[in-house]
């Protein structure tokens, strides 16, 4: 099991091991999804390299290459550790919001490039009736998408 770097709590533990499965299972590399669930469960949000590789028993080349993948889909930045030349590893604020926002903009991009598609191969063919349904739910997903993010905003600045 790999520990939290700044806890020596069994529960915490666990935690960063079951969550990093989880995300392993939607997709996420292994060994980003438990930086990042070792980051989540620290109280700071945020870690060196050396604490996460230390925590995590792992290489910091291993600690890196997770950092960069986190970092480019912007779940975590990288700062200086004031009165060092370290850099600390902080999680994005607001972590999750960010990250289905950028969904968003994945979520364009495919309505794009389907309706594109669509227009290509021509409506009428059986690859275009397929692009043309994947079309319609795109954009009703991205539709939702938005409208998920704006009531979670109204939610969080306190509205009902």
């Amino acid at each position: 099991m790999a520990p939290v770097p700044d806890r020596d709590r069994p529960d915490a533990t666990g935690f960063v091991e079951d969550f990093a499965a989880a995300l392993t299972e939607a997709g996420i590399p292994r060994m980003a999804a438990l930086v990042f669930a070792a980051l989540l469960a620290t109280d700071s949000g945020s870690l060196t390299a050396e604490q996460l590789a230390a925590g995590l028993q792992v290489s910091r080349a291993a600690i890196s290459g997770a950092v960069k993948y986190l970092h480019q889909i912007g779940m975590v930045r990288r700062q200086r550790q004031p009165g060092s030349r370290r850099e600390l590893y902080v999680l994005q604020d607001p972590t999750w919001y960010e990250a289905v926002a950028r969904r968003e903009q994945v979520m364009d991009r495919w309505i794009a490039t389907t309706r594109d598609g669509v227009e290509t191969l021509g409506e009428s063919t059986p690859a275009g009736q397929r692009l043309a349904e994947s079309l319609t739910f795109f954009e009703f997903l991205g539709g939702e998408l938005r409208g998920i993010l704006d009531r979670w905003q109204q939610r969080k600045d306190g509205g009902s």
